[in-house]
């Protein structure tokens, strides 16, 4: 990896440079406050091919104490997190993920888990009842707290000048995601995070977002702006995706292929039976 994917913008035009990266081209108005924190957030990339190399020792349990550094709804503490190791178990997760082979390639894999089991065992052990803990709620409280954590570990490991990857595609199969991991009832993988150095032979870049006109609303809800900004849009990614990608693709021909069929889908249509069979009930 070169020098310059791992260097926080600095000078002058640093700020200038990042939007124009962030929004293909759409920078937002006005001058706006710039530092260290913010560099690193607008030079986020998805990266999918790493360097097997080890992490520096302690380098997992600092990602951990940010991410423990999160907001949690009410102090719940909701989830936890698995760090996988084993190569047979990356495999079987890497096959759930439909083949997502950065899974078995980073040095560090972790799976973040929405967890209730431990409010669960709380209440056993002191004979009481949580009337409160089988409903859809509560579940999103500890879905969102662990969302929370994960993104802190993914600040904090960027800027450590590491990489990462979200993998959602482990809702493909949640219940054989529980059972490989030994997750007790009450509790479920949500999505994993691949972190390391990434490969020389990567290419990953930044890739735009919407427009803020498409997302920013003052005031009220403006559903005209977003479409006003989609033809814009769909340009810089197609740009984009045909440099970095393996097809070039608008956002439009992106929402429409990820959400036109159950099928792509990848079996997570079934996901709300199967968390309710992994003790998870969403009344």
């Amino acid at each position: 990896m070169s020098e310059s994917r791992n260097e926080l913008p600095t000078g002058p035009a640093a700020r200038r440079e990042a939007l124009d990266a962030r929004y293909g081209g759409t920078i937002p108005a006005g001058d706006g406050p710039w530092n260290e924190t913010l560099a690193v957030l607008l030079r986020h990339r998805s990266v999918r091919a790493y360097d097997p190399t080890p992490l520096p020792a302690g380098t997992l349990e600092m990602l951990v104490a940010a991410a423990q550094s999160a907001a949690t709804s009410s102090n719940m503490q909701a989830w936890s997190v698995v760090a996988v190791t084993d190569p047979s178990d990356r495999a079987v997760l890497a096959e759930v993920a439909s083949g997502q082979r950065h899974i078995e390639e980073c040095p560090l894999f972790l799976v973040f888990v929405a967890d209730l089991s431990r409010h669960a065992r709380i209440a056993e052990a002191e004979g009481a009842v949580l009337e409160g803990l089988p409903f859809t709620e509560t579940f999103l409280v500890a879905a969102m707290d662990a969302a929370f954590a994960a993104q802190n570990a993914v600040v904090a490991a960027e800027s450590l000048g590491l990489s990462t990857v979200y993998i959602g595609a482990l809702r493909n199969d949640v219940e054989r995601v529980a059972a490989l991991l030994q997750l007790p009832p009450g509790s479920a993988a949500v999505f994993g995070l691949c972190v390391g150095t990434e490969a020389a032979r990567s290419n990953a870049g930044v890739k735009p977002r919407l427009p803020q006109a498409a997302v920013l609303h003052r005031g009220h809800y403006a559903p005209a702006a977003d479409m006003a900004a989609l033809p814009g849009y769909d340009a810089a990614l197609e740009r984009f995706s045909g440099a970095q990608e393996r097809r070039a693709y608008t956002w439009t021909q992106r929402v429409l292929t990820r959400l036109g069929t159950l099928r792509s889908l990848a079996g997570r249509d079934g996901l709300r039976a199967a968390l309710e069979r992994l003790g998870l009930p969403l009344r």
